[in-house]
């Protein structure tokens, strides 16, 4: 295959310190961390904002600093969250911490969800009120500031109905022709996306436009992501790994520049080179840096 894999390493999502200590928290942590991860093939660091103790923050002036760091270190592409179902309130209010920070990537779920986590050994669910609203109006009005903002968009993707709205939003010209997308799916109890197993990225490929307008990349929260992996590289799709959304105490708690290379390897050993920034930034016809 000629297409080069991109891979698009979630340092540090969701998941907290614990039985893997390497996540990164503090702006220095977290730019160290790309560059490291740059160096064993990421070519986009995808990074959240954290508190002192790991807590979730989503100050302005919190990720300006991390995109500063994160470039004075390499030139891996920086992609920012938008917030997610712990960042509520009007649409303003959850873009101003990209405004600040100008990241080269910025995430726009591009649909509703329910994120709550289910306990089958309980059968009990954690939460009954985690909802992920993301209106058309929305996600029209995160396009738009991105685009003024000079910030290339990444589209979320829970399940093969936001695929099908992605389609739109390109053909409707709110998305730039190729879009990146990223599918998140599910293991651990949590329900919102497709399960975390090859057959739950095959339920995607159908709705997967065979035009290339849509470069998609696989992500798996609370799983271990390689079988999921092994196909979207077979597929032509990109990966999304890292601590952010798993610990991996199976291959002994590694580091998130491990887990790249570990990707990396397993993308060469079937004939796909790995992109570059630079190579990712064409490929996404993205501006120059």
């Amino acid at each position: 295959m000629t297409k080069k894999l991109i891979i698009n390493v979630r340092l540090n999502e969701w998941e907290k310190r614990g039985p893997n200590p390497h996540i990164p928290y503090s702006p220095r942590e977290i730019a160290e961390d790309a560059a490291r991860c740059r160096e064993a093939g990421a070519s986009i660091v995808h990074v959240h904002a954290r508190g002192p103790n790991g807590e979730r923050s989503h100050s302005p002036e919190l990720y300006a600093e991390i995109t500063k760091e994160i470039r004075a270190r390499s030139d891996v592409l920086i992609h920012t969250t938008l917030g997610n179902v712990y960042l509520e309130g009007e649409a303003e209010d959850r873009v101003k911490h990209v405004a600040a920070s100008k990241p080269d990537i910025a995430t726009i779920d591009i649909g509703s969800t329910n994120m709550d986590r289910y306990n089958p050994a309980e059968k009990r669910w954690e939460t009954t009120d985690k909802v992920y609203q993301n209106s058309i109006e929305s996600c029209m009005f995160f396009a738009r500031t991105m685009k003024e903002l000079g910030v290339k968009p990444s589209v979320g993707v829970w399940t093969v109905a936001f695929m099908r709205a992605t389609a739109a939003f390109i053909e409707m010209g709110r998305l730039d022709n190729p879009a990146l997308a990223k599918i998140p799916l599910c293991g651990g109890g949590r329900l919102a996306g497709h399960e975390a197993t090859p057959a739950g990225l095959a339920a995607f490929l159908h709705a997967i436009p065979r035009d290339e307008s849509i470069q998609w990349a696989v992500c798996t929260k609370h799983a271990n992501i390689f079988p999921c992996a092994a196909m979207a590289i077979a597929e032509g799709g990109h990966v999304a790994p890292g601590l952010g959304d798993y610990h991996y105490p199976e291959l002994g708690c590694p580091t998130n520049a491990d887990i790249v290379h570990r990707i990396a390897r397993m993308s060469r050993d079937m004939a796909r080179e790995v992109a570059t920034p630079e190579e990712a930034r064409e490929m996404l016809r993205m501006p120059s840096g």
